[in-house]
């Protein structure tokens, strides 16, 4: 991995986190209240951490982009207002880090 790589990575990952940060902004105005699951948040974390952990496992010649568009999720949904986006981050992970397992030892 060379060093335009990871400058692209942090700077795509810094892209989403604003993004992520004025989207949750007009999404929710109010202060943080207990609220069930955002779907479309939970969509983009599962989408960015399966990618993210699993890169590898993935067979492809443009992994530079599937990397930054799962840092862009990542930092979309991590970066949202505070109190928002945690537990998303956290099912991203887990099911990540699960079909990594999965696939790891072969049941896939």
């Amino acid at each position: 991995m060379n060093i335009i790589s990871l400058l692209i990575y942090l700077l795509v990952f810094i892209l989403g986190s604003v993004i992520g940060l004025k989207t949750s902004y007009k999404w929710h105005g109010e202060i943080y209240v207990i609220q069930k699951i955002d779907i479309i948040a939970l969509i983009m974390s599962l989408i960015g951490w399966i990618i993210l952990i699993n890169y590898s496992l993935i067979p492809s010649n443009y992994l530079i982009i599937l990397i930054s568009v799962a840092l862009f999720l990542i930092g979309f949904v991590l970066e949202m207002r505070p109190g928002y986006g945690r537990k998303e981050t956290v099912i991203g992970i887990l099911v990540g880090i699960i079909i990594w397992l999965l696939r790891y030892i072969q049941i896939f």
